[in-house]
């Protein structure tokens, strides 16, 4: 009923059939999401851990992160913590990116299965007319309001969270209330992203051996793509998702600018439908200079962090950034927005 939306079977994304357009069960899907995890420590064995052995039992530790799962600590408190259960259990709510907070219509909090007592936790009134106008519930305020420690993904987003409106998106009042003050730098998997051992790309690499592979790299990646191989040419590369917060339209309206000189650009992600014709469109008008690769590549993404010679990150705001972390442990020197402002 849930699932298969998202199992390849429709085409679908993750939130809605396409980029921007949710589903209307998604209430429904992530309170489900939350009640699944609440249960899982009761019933899952590790056997297989090589840290732990049996079942996690009730005193535990959930990570609840961002507005999908903000409900769980509602549900722990209004259908087990008051029934004797899971009376030592602890929730952190870790925030990644706080532009997306799960604002949903007032009467929709009948869906949800809670307490009128909650409510005041969801209640939640900004100046938009989307969802609809007036006053809406917000999940993200309910998972910070109701959790017993609130986190983010690194000391930097702390500070802008709390900043004031407009970094902190109508919530850094709440934030500044319970308080935000942990920020926990984004870790990366060192095992699949480790350019000595990394299966997807040609040339693997260490620190004393970077400058000849990444050369050749370079000319592999050159080839990939359809692009003239001459690895003297620098390769400037894009990775992530083709929307506003990531600065999308802000690298589109600038590669003309860029291929004004003697470079190339690969861009590889995924998005609105709008920005995806747009960079097809580059590649059309620059064939020699410019690809747009507008899906989900896990292999060609290695290729790229081992093979260009810049990564743009021309965010609006970034709350930690995994792209700068992997294109260090690569060697690809990252530029963000400033620079590409300036």
């Amino acid at each position: 009923m849930f699932l298969e939306k998202v199992w390849g079977k429709t085409g679908s994304k993750l939130y809605g059939p396409t980029t921007g357009t949710d589903f209307r069960d998604n209430q429904l899907r992530f309170c489900l999401l939350c009640l699944a995890a609440l249960e899982a420590p009761r019933v899952l064995n590790l056997n297989n851990s090589e840290y732990f052995s049996g079942p996690y039992g009730e005193n535990v530790v959930f990570v609840a992160n961002d507005w999908h799962t903000a409900v769980l600590p509602c549900y722990l408190k209004s259908m087990y913590k008051q029934n004797g259960i899971y009376e030592n259990a602890k929730v952190a709510f870790c925030i990644h990116n706080i532009a997306y907070q799960g604002r949903f219509p007032r009467a929709d909090f009948e869906l949800l299965n809670l307490p009128e007592s909650f409510m005041p936790s969801f209640d939640f009134v900004d100046g938009h007319v989307k969802p609809v106008v007036g006053r809406k519930i917000n999940w993200m305020k309910a998972g910070i309001t109701e959790c017993d420690v609130v986190l983010t993904v690194s000391p930097h987003y702390v500070k802008e969270l709390t900043s004031g409106p407009e970094k902190g998106v109508e919530l850094d009042g709440v934030l500044r209330a319970k308080p935000l003050e942990t920020g926990i730098v984004n870790g990366m998997d060192v095992v699949d992203w480790n350019p000595a051992t990394d299966k997807y790309i040609s040339v693997k690499y260490n620190a004393t051996t970077v400058a000849e592979a990444r050369a050749l790299n370079k000319e592999i990646l050159q080839a990939e793509v359809g692009l003239p191989v001459d690895s003297s040419i620098p390769v400037i590369v894009f990775i992530g998702r083709l929307e506003e917060q990531k600065g999308s339209d802000i690298l589109i309206a600038a590669i003309p600018e860029f291929l004004e000189e003697n470079v190339q650009i690969i861009v590889l992600g995924t998005g609105k439908k709008k920005m995806e014709e747009e960079l097809m469109l580059l590649e059309a008008k620059y064939p020699q200079n410019a690809r747009g690769i507008a899906k989900f590549n896990v292999p060609l993404a290695h290729m790229m962090f081992a093979g260009a010679d810049f990564i743009i990150v021309p965010s609006r705001f970034e709350p930690c950034g995994l792209i700068q972390l992997q294109g260090m442990r690569y060697g690809v020197v990252s530029v963000p927005t400033r620079s590409i402002r300036r």
